[in-house]
C-alpha cells in the first residue's frame, strides 16, 4: 500500500485543481470544518493526512495540526502544502498510533480508512489519543454511492489504487464504535456533472438527510 501511495502525490492533487475537483474538494472541507469544528489552539491530530489537502483548511483556523501518514512521499507533499510552523509531520500507522492517551483535543481522519481493513482498529486508536469530551471525525468513500460504484468497477479491472479500496456504509461507519454517533453525507452530484450543474444538485441533496452522497461522514465526543 505504501509503495502505491508513493506514485500517487501529484495525481491527488492535480485532481482537486480541476473544476469539479476544486467544487468537491469546498464542499467536503466545508462539512469537515462544521462537523469538527477547529477552534484557536486546538491540538488535532490529522491521521492519514495525505499531502495535506484538507488539512491546511483546519490549520487557517488556528489550531495546531500533527498529520499522519504512511506514504513518505505524501507526508513531503502536506509539508509543502501547510508548513511546518503550525504543522509536524509524522510517518505511522493509523492502527498503531504513536502517541500518549488523551494526548490531542480532537482528532480527524478523511478518505484514509478506506484502505485499512481493520477500520475498527483506527478508529478505536483515534478514541484513544483523543480527550475526554474530544471530538473524533471520521470521513471515508460511501459504499452506497454511484460515485463507490464505479470504483469498484475500476479496481475489478485492475484500478491500482481502488482495488485495494474498501467501500463502507454510514451504517457500517456508525458501527464502528459503541458510542453514538452523528452521520451525514455530501457530494451528491455526478464527477462528469458541470460544476454548475453540480453546484445546484448539491444544494438540493444537502437538505434532504441523504445517506446516498459520496462522501460519509461521522463525528463522535469521547464520553467523559
Amino acid at each position: 500500500m505504501t509503495e502505491i501511495f508513493d506514485d500517487w502525490p501529484e495525481r491527488y492533487d492535480r485532481w482537486f485543481q480541476t473544476p469539479i475537483g476544486r467544487l468537491v474538494k469546498s464542499v467536503e472541507e466545508g462539512l469537515i470544518l462544521r462537523m469538527l469544528s477547529p477552534q484557536s489552539g486546538d491540538r488535532i491530530l490529522d491521521a492519514g493526512c495525505g499531502t495535506g489537502v484538507f488539512t491546511k483548511g483546519i490549520i487557517v483556523a488556528g489550531a495546531q495540526l500533527t498529520g499522519l501518514e504512511l506514504s513518505r512521499s505524501m507526508l513531503r507533499g502536506a509539508l509543502v502544502h501547510c508548513g511546518e510552523r503550525h504543522f509536524k509531520a509524522v510517518n505511522g500507522d493509523m492502527t498503531h498510533l504513536p502517541f500518549r492517551t488523551d494526548s490531542f483535543d480532537k482528532s480527524v481522519s478523511v478518505t484514509a480508512i478506506e484502505f485499512i481493513e481493520d477500520a475498527k482498529a483506527a478508529v478505536d486508536e483515534l478514541f484513544r489519543i483523543t480527550q475526554p469530551g474530544g471530538t473524533i471525525f471520521v470521513a471515508t468513500l460511501n459504499a452506497l454511492s454511484p460515485w463507490a460504484h464505479r470504483r469498484k468497477a475500476a479496481g475489478k479491472k485492475g484500478h491500482p489504487l481502488f482495488r485495494h479500496t474498501i467501500f463502507r456504509s454510514p451504517d457500517e461507519i456508525s458501527a464502528l464504535s459503541k458510542v453514538e454517533c452523528r452521520i451525514e453525507t455530501a457530494i451528491h452530484f455526478a464527477k462528469n456533472d458541470d460544476p454548475e450543474t453540480a453546484r445546484r444538485i448539491e444544494s438540493r441533496g444537502s437538505g434532504k438527510g441523504l445517506k446516498t452522497g459520496a462522501f460519509v461522514a461521522a463525528c463522535w465526543v469521547k464520553p467523559t
